[in-house]
């Protein structure tokens, strides 16, 4: 299966067999910040039907499922952005979803594609998880790795492909 990317910035499209899970340290990483005009943080569990609407419309319905296990956290284990001035969601972080550790879904809209969403929901999941105990962090089936080291030291794991992901089942 191919994914793609249709920013023009990313490392996409690439077969997704071909995708490496990363680690990432959670005892030295950057400060979390928001980008200016963005709130960044946990939705609450009512919330859900609106922030799965976001996934599910702008992204893939397997990570709507995933998200959707992040609901049933307490707290809940997705972060996201939204933008201050239209109220629209930007995009979105989740952990702990396919596997305990893991980190992803993670997606940022294409009107907000450039403007530190991504680096920003990441790092605060990433915070999070540190909070909860997390040593290191698992990005299973990681697309732009390049964005991931450069944001929180990510490290590639060898041998991880395909990974948890590789189940056949549709």
């Amino acid at each position: 299966m191919t994914v793609s990317c249709s920013c023009g910035k990313c490392c996409f499209p690439v077969e997704l067999a071909d995708l490496p899970d990363l680690l990432v340290p959670l005892y030295a990483l950057p400060v979390a910040s928001e980008p200016e005009g963005l709130w960044v943080g946990k939705p609450l569990p009512h919330q859900s039907p609106s922030v799965l609407s976001f996934i599910g419309d702008n992204f893939s319905s397997g990570w709507k499922a995933e998200a959707g296990t992040a609901f049933g956290s307490v707290p809940t284990s997705i972060m996201v952005a939204v933008d201050k001035a239209s109220g629209r969601l930007a995009g979105f972080c989740c952990w702990d979803c396919t596997a305990k550790g893991f980190l992803g879904p993670i997606g940022v809209h294409d009107d907000f594609h450039g403007k530190g969403v991504g680096k920003a929901v990441v790092l605060a999941a990433l915070h999070s998880m540190r909070e909860a105990g997390y040593g290191y962090a698992v990005i299973g089936d990681a697309g732009p790795v390049e964005f991931f080291q450069r944001i929180c030291d990510a490290r590639i794991i060898e041998g991880s492909t395909p990974g948890i992901y590789g189940n056949p089942l549709p």
